[in-house]
């Protein structure tokens, strides 16, 4: 199968689809590898490495994109709209519950659309495409809004670990899944007094576990949210409703009661985000004051780090991709999971939540 790796164009988005040690295993199952020049290169991969590894680089996105399957790392932006055809397989992150505009033309165009957030399988590592980059982005989001909470970034000038004699700083936390234990993780290990918020007790038993009496667990209810996010000198959002929107947790009327120069980092803005003062940002200009606080809704934090999160994100992808290369669509027969993660295909939305959100395309 001919197989193409375009270049990302999110703005400061340094992942790449297959990383050369990537190409190398499809080479041998004897795939044919494109890959745009310089596709690799923020993330340490020179055009060399793909060479050596078995590649053809070619010059223009088209010529990566005009394949069987294409292996990208973020969804399809308006000016790659042109490079989607009938009968090719895109397999990206994609997120479509906050884009219409993509969902609409990915039905337009015939294009079978599997998502990496949706690929599903039995047992603890439920999603398991998109555990690595949400390991990343948790440990991230505490180390941006350190960043943010400097005073000439804009923030309160609090520093998470304190200094004796001064208290720390705190850490909200909305949402106890991968997101938000990786972010505690960190925000711990700073010194910082850390919350998390979540509405399954069975996981904030299992957390308990982890982090005894150093994290403060809460039922996540109305009444505790208000309490916290008033207090807060970080709030990061860290909620995950499969395939769907995430909810608005915190409203415009909240925020405007948290502290002046406080931080609010939402890992959810590229599900639609859980703050309803927050929109999507980019690495060029990451954050907004509103309401007296800092925004930070970079949809792509995982491209901050790419040498990592390239490498983190093959090491998950590759035997699907293997398995796609191998059987075509096919693949989705043999492979339950792998079924799951198909969100459009054959012009029609077939993911379930994603038909939820815009029951008007469901034909």
């Amino acid at each position: 199968m001919e197989i193409g790796v375009p270049k990302e164009t999110k703005d400061q988005e340094f992942r790449v689809g297959l990383s050369p040690s990537s190409v190398r295993v499809l080479r041998e199952n004897g795939h044919s590898i494109f890959v745009q020049t310089q596709a690799g290169h923020g993330a340490g991969f020179t055009d060399a490495d793909y060479i050596n590894a078995g590649a053809e680089i070619v010059p223009t996105d088209e010529a990566a994109w005009n394949r069987e399957l294409v292996v990208k790392v973020k969804e399809p932006l308006s000016s790659e709209y042109k490079f989607l055809q009938k009968g090719q397989i895109l397999f990206t992150y994609l997120h479509l519950a906050a884009d219409r505009k993509l969902t609409e033309h990915l039905i337009d165009c015939g294009t079978c659309a599997i998502a990496y957030e949706t690929v599903e399988q039995p047992g603890p590592n439920r999603l398991p495409l998109l555990t690595p980059m949400s390991v990343i982005a948790g440990r991230l989001s505490v180390q941006f809004g350190a960043r943010f909470l400097e005073r000439q970034q804009g923030g309160r000038g609090v520093l998470l670990g304190g200094v004796p004699g001064v208290r720390p700083g705190k850490v909200v936390i909305l949402g106890g899944g991968v997101v938000g234990t990786e972010a505690a993780k960190i925000a711990v290990g700073m010194g910082a007094t850390v919350q998390i918020l979540d509405v399954n007790v069975e996981r904030l038993s299992y957390l308990e576990t982890l982090f005894g009496s150093r994290v403060e667990l809460l039922y996540s209810n109305s009444a505790h949210i208000e309490a916290a996010v008033k207090e807060a000198d970080l709030l990061i959002g860290a909620v995950l409703v499969l395939g769907r929107r995430a909810p608005i947790l915190v409203s415009r009327e909240l925020v405007k009661q948290m502290q002046p120069g406080s931080v609010i980092v939402d890992v959810a803005v590229d599900q639609g985000g859980c703050v309803e003062t927050l929109h999507a940002t980019s690495h060029t200009n990451p954050v907004y004051i509103e309401e007296g606080v800092v925004h930070y809704g970079v949809p792509n934090m995982p491209g901050a780090v790419p040498w990592t999160s390239a490498q983190a994100l093959n090491n998950s992808t590759l035997p699907f991709v293997v398995q796609l290369a191998n059987l075509g669509i096919k693949a989705l027969d043999v492979n339950p999971s792998l079924a799951k993660g198909v969100n459009v295909q054959n012009h029609r939305i077939v993911h379930p939540a994603v038909q939820e959100v815009f029951p008007d395309l469901v034909s």
